[in-house]
């Protein structure tokens, strides 16, 4: 058998009814265990209004310094410790809760930011 051409394929099912293609469908679909229908399956389940793709996972995170808590200082030395500023600008950041202490970082850096900052006893997200 002569191998057809993507055009002389796309011809061949032109010139079939609605309901042969139908049934070539079906029997495609049984010689090679595939089925055409999945990816419209799956948007139709995930319900109206739902998105057809799935969200990328979050891969940028800010860390976000909610209070300061009971022990300002210890947060303040963590904050200095976590970024470059000096004293003066750590302690008006740590003041001016809530604030962005480190933006757009990787989810492990947030995380031990995070976990640090909650050491020393401030309240933190990470968004």
């Amino acid at each position: 058998m002569a191998k057809l051409s993507t055009e002389e394929l796309l011809g061949q099912f032109k010139d079939l009814t609605l309901l042969e293609l139908s049934e070539f469908v079906k029997a495609f679909e049984e010689e090679f265990g595939v089925t055409a229908a999945a990816p419209v399956a799956v948007a139709a389940a995930a319900g109206p209004g739902a998105p057809a793709e799935e969200v990328a996972e979050q891969d940028e995170f800010d860390v976000v310094l909610e209070s300061a808590g009971d022990k300002k200082i210890q947060v303040i030395k963590e904050v200095r410790a976590l970024t470059s500023l000096g004293l003066k600008e750590a302690k008006d950041l740590v003041e001016s809760a809530p604030k962005a202490i480190l933006e757009k970082v990787d989810k492990a850096t947030g995380e031990k930011a995070k976990e640090a900052l909650e050491g020393a006893g401030a309240t933190v997200t990470l968004k």
